[in-house]
């Protein structure tokens, strides 16, 4: 029974392992291509390129992985610029009077270069040497320069790119860390347009602070609820709850702190000297917009948008 299970389970591993090696190729593809877009590497000097191996990682994988990984190579560099070195992928054997010497390890940049030189006629000398492996998670991809063994590019590619983003993630953490020792600032822009059914308009400049950085307190300037008001913030952010930001501003009325001083008393012109606005911001997943709530003690209360360290025109890129 045992025997018969595991032989019905073993089509559908090998199925999913397959796939997760073509995605991961597909996510080769799609980054190659970005990056000879956008100049991360140059065509002209990497080709020619010579194929070193495309070493499968399964026994299932042994007959269509090699071709399909090719096949990747094709599509991002083109046949002309591509050359495959057999010899390199085969047990090498060197034979002498007394002596024979079988090498399976991988070869050096010199002995790339040797079968190179031995197989491309008059063709020009290769200036790369590729490695695209299929490995448990995905594949490996690795592109060294053949004439000073310098590294062009090298990188484990997933189907979710999930390696990309850990280390991306570990790469912000750690400079977030070195940030906190320098002690170095950190300013976020909070942009607060509630037009529903009061308006509040403000724009926020606050610093993070604190020992895990849930501390906001800065600078508010208001255009309306008061109609022109500055004055102070402060917010707390709750990562548990959506990273919810709770808060408030004491804002001063400009016009009315004008009025007051020409008259030498105590004058309310459009808003009170003082306003306290209470907000809370959801942000929308994880972009720089959220949901805003504003209640003042004007007795406006408001619901609208949060624009969150944007730039001037948010809707370029």
């Amino acid at each position: 029974m045992r025997l018969a299970l595991l032989a019905a389970l073993l089509p559908a591993v090998a199925l999913a392992q397959r796939d997760t090696s073509r995605e991961a190729l597909a996510r080769v593809e799609e980054t190659l291509t970005l990056r000879l877009e956008e100049g991360g590497i140059a065509l002209k000097d990497v080709a020619p390129a010579i194929v070193v191996s495309v070493s499968p990682a399964f026994e299932e994988s042994k007959a269509w992985y090699p071709t399909a990984a090719l096949q990747t190579l094709v599509r991002v560099f083109g046949s002309a610029a591509l050359r495959s070195c057999e010899a390199c992928m085969a047990p090498r054997l060197f034979v002498e009077e007394g002596r024979l010497e079988q090498f399976t390890t991988a070869q050096g940049a010199a002995e790339i270069i040797r079968l190179d030189e031995n197989a491309r006629g008059k063709a020009p000398p290769a200036r790369v040497a590729i490695w695209l492996d299929e490995t448990p998670e995905g594949v490996s991809l690795r592109i060294i320069d053949l004439h000073n063994s310098r590294i062009v590019f090298v990188q484990n590619f997933d189907p979710g790119l999930t390696e990309m983003a850990r280390t991306r993630r570990n790469f912000t953490l750690t400079e977030e860390l070195e940030r906190r020792a320098r002690g170095d600032s950190l300013t976020h822009t909070f942009l607060d347009v509630t037009v529903y059914p009061g308006q509040h308009v403000s724009l926020d400049f606050a610093e993070q602070w604190g020992d895990t950085n849930a501390n906001l307190a800065g600078l508010s300037l208001s255009a309306f609820d008061p109609l022109i008001g500055v004055g102070g913030a402060y917010y707390r952010v709750i990562p548990s709850a959506l990273n919810m930001t709770v808060g408030g501003k004491i804002l001063l009325s400009v016009p009315t702190a004008v009025a007051s001083g020409l008259s030498g008393e105590s004058v309310q012109l459009i808003d009170p000297l003082l306003t306290a606005v209470f907000v809370v911001r959801v942000p929308i997943a994880s972009s720089n917009y959220g949901v805003t709530f504003t209640a003042s003690t004007n007795g406006r209360i408001g619901v609208g948008i949060s624009l969150m360290n944007i730039t001037a025109l948010p809707f370029l890129p």
